[in-house]
């Protein structure tokens, strides 16, 4: 039964390579992050830039050596909670993982669908 546990709890985290063949180093030797990394700085740093949760990451695009990051954050809560209001954000990391800029893009109600705007 140990033996089972043992082998469950190494599957259960992931072993993290680096991007590139160089183990995760561009060519300058700087550390590289991955688009992993950035959702979970921009995640990180928006809410407490924001005083409120992110709820979800919405998308993860480079930019050169940065990375842009949009998140949905819950901007107020209602009931029923299809007319909560959220907000998309648009995030860039730097390559040392910290919030260099950050813009409200777009401001909605949860029961909206993509087409109402």
């Amino acid at each position: 039964m140990a033996e089972a546990s043992k082998r469950i709890s190494s599957r259960s985290k992931p072993k993290r390579t680096g991007g590139s063949s160089s183990g995760g180093k561009s060519r300058n030797g700087a550390s590289r992050m991955s688009a992993l990394d950035a959702a979970g700085a921009a995640r990180e740093q928006l809410g407490a830039l924001l005083g409120r949760p992110v709820e979800a990451v919405l998308g993860v695009d480079r930019d050169g050596a940065d990375w842009v990051v949009k998140a949905q954050i819950l901007e107020l809560a209602r009931v029923p909670n299809t007319t909560d209001v959220l907000g998309e954000y648009e995030a860039v990391i730097d390559r040392q993982g910290d919030v260099v800029r950050y813009a409200r893009t777009h401001r909605y109600h949860r029961g909206q669908v993509d087409g109402e705007r």
